[in-house]
């Protein structure tokens, strides 16, 4: 990536925060981020959508992103202009959504428990740097290979997998 540096507020939620939850079930009729993005945690906090600012970054206990494997999840939070999502653990399908659609998420426990609503945080993902700007702290998730920086270069795999073959093409 040409920037892999990410910075914004953090935004804190608990374990087990599943799909229906990120977006509810009964905004499932809409597949666009930036709509999706209006329903983002609205049964948590209907006034949540409205006060994300773009490049602001979740960070979450345990198994983040469990239950359906639909993609509206990571799509809503992409659309949100959310940069990343710091979390304990991913629900495998979610982690793969996010790759899969571009959606930065670093697995890291220290900084989940560590990191407070409010927080000024960057993450630099090629090196898997997580910082605490306001306390100072640091904390270290595994970095992205170069394949899964490129896809989130790209802003997803489906758009990583187009630039190849129109670049074969030539």
């Amino acid at each position: 990536m040409t920037d892999t540096i990410l910075r914004g507020k953090a935004w804190v939620f608990g374990d087990n925060v599943d799909t229906d939850l990120i977006v509810p079930a009964r905004r499932l009729n809409i597949s666009t981020p930036a709509e999706l993005a209006n329903f983002l945690m609205e049964d948590l906090d209907p006034t949540l959508a409205k006060r994300i600012q773009p490049g602001d970054i979740f960070v979450a206990g345990k198994n983040f992103g469990c239950g359906s494997s639909r993609e509206h999840a990571p799509l809503a939070i992409k659309g949100a202009g959310v940069a990343c999502v710091i979390a304990e653990s991913f629900a495998r399908i979610f982690y793969r959504n996010a790759i899969n659609i571009g959606l930065p998420i670093l697995e890291c426990p220290e900084a989940a428990a560590a990191i407070e609503a409010g927080h000024l945080v960057s993450v630099d993902l090629s090196r898997g740097l997580i910082t605490d700007e306001t306390t100072g702290r640091s904390f270290q998730a595994e970095p992205y290979p170069p394949f899964i920086l490129a896809i989130m270069e790209a802003g997803g795999l489906i758009e990583k997998t187009r630039r190849e073959l129109k670049g074969a093409a030539s």
